[in-house]
């Protein structure tokens, strides 16, 4: 029972840490918010089903986010969440003005839904979650150098967004 226990605090402390990494990371991949918080407690579900194998996992954070990507590419397959999205979303604390914040996250965002999902998630994984090119590529399932050329087009791409060089420029 005491293994029971440690395993328990293991995966809150766990949850503590990346929640919002990984509802972020859902929102970046094109969720809203309720479904990218319905796509980390799905992700988590599946962790905690099998937090032994995710200790013992060479990098856990790759081995979270390809739980991730992979519980939202099986989610896109179907048409219906089986979740209602909640009408109020959680309070953003922010100490920067609300509209530039809204200004800001709308351009990335739209900015990241032009981009193939591929592209998006290569992005996401390897600037928002901060993985590595190797971690990114054992998520995804490619070889290190499609994470370059993917990162590398996906980069051109958004360097041609009107909509960020007016940010950036503002």
């Amino acid at each position: 029972m005491t293994d029971d226990v440690s395993d328990d605090d293991a995966f809150v402390r766990f949850v503590d840490a990346r929640w919002g990494q990984l509802v972020r990371s859902g929102v970046l991949l094109g969720c809203s918010e309720p479904e990218a918080q319905d796509l980390a407690q799905s992700t988590l579900t599946r962790c905690y089903q099998a937090w032994s194998k995710v200790e013992q996992a060479r990098d856990r954070d790759a081995y979270v986010f390809r739980i991730l990507i992979n519980t939202l590419a099986k989610s896109r397959k179907r048409r219906w969440w089986g979740e209602v999205p909640v009408e109020e979303l959680p309070e953003v604390r922010s100490a920067d003005d609300p509209a530039s914040v809204v200004a800001t996250r709308s351009a990335v965002q739209q900015a990241l839904a032009k981009l193939s999902i591929d592209h998006r998630a290569v992005l996401v994984l390897r600037f928002f979650a901060d993985l590595s090119e190797q971690q990114t590529a054992e998520v995804l399932g490619v070889a290190t150098g499609t994470v370059k050329s993917r990162t590398a087009r996906a980069l051109e791409q958004l360097s041609l967004d009107t909509t960020l060089n007016e940010l950036l420029q503002s």
